[in-house]
């Protein structure tokens, strides 16, 4: 078995020219917020055909700082920072609340681009969190009424009992309330594009906010930037 998994990745390809279109990227020209690049970038993604660009690696850990890392959804993006949202009982609630630092990752494959974003978390009003909820889909209320996320559960008919029973008040009540859903922002402290180069000479574009008092601009102290080795 491990031979073959061994022989299946030898016969993979990274960036297959009939599959992605790697755009040149000159650092020179970007904006002086990585906020207005991640908006041009996730736009050229859309257009250029990515499957679900809005979802993204957050990696948080746990109180005895070890890693953790799995896909959500980006909820949004603004001058407050990348929101998602999730459980506050749920595994990364619980690591959020024990460490309120996070980052994130999007990889597009079609475009040979990942973006990496870290910083410190914070929580949303819990209006702001109805609000955010309140224009999901129906499924989506389905599945934050179903809650218990992360814990053990003892089968999957008892997950469906409770998921049938979360579908059918989430029809019948468009506004229900789930307590423990909660919208979260991290508040980037440093955002990294990476556009990928099919001679490996990739383009890596690192923003850095300045601390008060560091130089003028959007935020506090505006932001730097540098570039790094590939």
């Amino acid at each position: 078995m491990a031979t073959d998994l061994h022989e299946l990745l030898r016969s993979l390809r990274v960036w297959a020219p009939e599959v992605t279109e790697l755009p040149s990227f000159d650092p020179a020209s970007a904006p002086d917020d990585p906020l207005t690049l991640f908006t041009q970038w996730f736009a050229q993604a859309v257009a250029a055909g990515q499957a679900e660009p809005h979802t993204m690696t957050l990696a948080t850990s746990d109180a005895d700082g070890l890693p953790d890392a799995r896909i959500v959804m980006l909820h949004g993006a603004d001058a407050d920072g990348w929101s998602f949202a999730t459980h506050t009982t749920s595994r990364k609630g619980r690591q959020l609340a024990a460490r309120p630092h996070a980052a994130l990752t999007f990889y597009w494959p079609v475009q040979g681009r990942q973006i990496r974003v870290r910083g410190p978390v914070s929580v949303a009003s819990a209006e702001e969190a109805r609000r955010d909820l309140r224009v999901r889909s129906t499924g989506a209320l389905a599945a934050a009424l179903t809650g218990r996320q992360s814990e053990v559960l003892d089968s999957v008919e008892e997950l469906a009992s409770a998921s049938e029973e979360a579908w059918e008040r989430a029809a019948r009540e468009p506004e229900a309330e789930a307590s423990s859903w909660t919208l979260y922002r991290l508040r980037p402290d440093a955002v990294e594009f990476f556009q990928g180069d099919a001679l490996r000479r990739h383009v890596r574009l690192n923003y850095r906010r300045r601390g008060d008092g560091e130089g003028a601009g959007e935020g506090v102290g505006g932001w730097s930037t540098e570039l790094l080795w590939p």
